[in-house]
């Protein structure tokens, strides 16, 4: 069972499908050791029905501490096989995906930011997932769903997930989900950024938590968040495309160490370490070397 003996989230890496994966992970966390990482977003299904092939979707190294798996699921029984079988893991948190508006995931047994229609089932996804684990479990969602996208709306999802599960700890996309008509990519920039809604919920919910997430994209952007009031920031696309900018400044002007000192060399030099372990480890050639290396193209940035 992983330890809590971590800084607080006060900036992680948003779970980005095809991004956030154990290769980019391993990357991130070379330039900065207290940002909180997330894995992709894996389906409960395909952790149960992968159980004799776990370390492919589950496996990370220790060095990638603090981390949270996110997991998606509409089926309770799965759900709840799933968060077991990842215990031995020693994930920091499990995170349950009720934000993603990918017609693969709202299309496809119902979950993903559909599941914010469903605050109850919400709720019991929540404590099968608690009762299941040692480690903290949190919800990331966004602020609404198509023309269910009023304040009063998102506090009444707010209330019933943390009132009726040990959920004490929301990440909050700060746009609405369009479910029809648009991409993935357009529910990104499309829906107006409503960030008076995620300060609401600071305001409304004093006991809670909660993440801001969308829109934000330099580390001058975090601090100014923070200093608001938020409680942590999470960035997606900003800290792919540019980490120098941005995980490279987390540990010094978020977290108020002295710079590291750290180069683009030597990050290269370690990561390479790490890829020659790894190519090839799940047989089939898989991962190979344009796998694994692709992500250092971005160092470059």
């Amino acid at each position: 069972m992983a330890v809590q003996e971590y800084h607080p989230p006060h900036f992680s890496v948003a779970p980005m499908m095809d991004w956030t994966t154990n290769h980019y992970r391993t990357l991130a966390r070379l330039i900065s050791k207290h940002a909180w990482l997330y894995t992709e977003m894996i389906a409960a299904e395909t952790i149960v029905y992968q159980e004799g092939n776990l370390d492919r979707f589950l496996g990370f190294s220790p060095e990638q501490h603090p981390i949270v798996l996110q997991i998606g699921g509409s089926n309770l029984e799965n759900i709840a096989k799933a968060t077991k079988l990842a215990n031995a893991y020693g994930y920091d948190e499990i995170n349950f995906n009720c934000g993603c508006p990918s017609p693969r995931v709202v299309g496809h047994g119902c979950f993903g930011v559909r599941l914010m229609l469903d605050p109850k089932f919400v709720g019991e996804a929540m404590s099968v997932i608690a009762a299941n684990t040692g480690v903290p479990v949190t919800v990331k969602c966004r602020i609404g769903v198509d023309d269910r996208d009023s304040y009063n709306e998102l506090c009444d999802f707010i209330y019933k997930v943390s009132s009726s599960s040990p959920v004490k700890h929301f990440i909050i996309h700060s746009r609405k989900a369009l479910l029809n008509g648009i991409s993935p990519a357009e529910n990104r920039s499309i829906p107006p950024l409503k960030y008076e809604y995620y300060y609401g919920l600071l305001r409304d919910f004093p006991d809670l938590k909660f993440t801001v997430n969308g829109g934000i994209n330099t580390i001058e952007e975090v601090n100014a968040a923070r200093s608001a009031g938020a409680h942590g920031v999470m960035l997606g696309r900003a800290a792919f495309y540019n980490p120098w900018q941005t995980l490279g400044l987390v540990d010094s002007l978020v977290y108020g160490d002295a710079p590291s000192g750290i180069t683009r060399r030597k990050v290269l030099e370690e990561f390479q370490v790490y890829g020659d372990s790894v190519l090839g480890i799940h047989g089939n050639n898989r991962p190979n070397i344009r796998d694994v290396f692709k992500v250092t193209g971005i160092l470059s940035k």
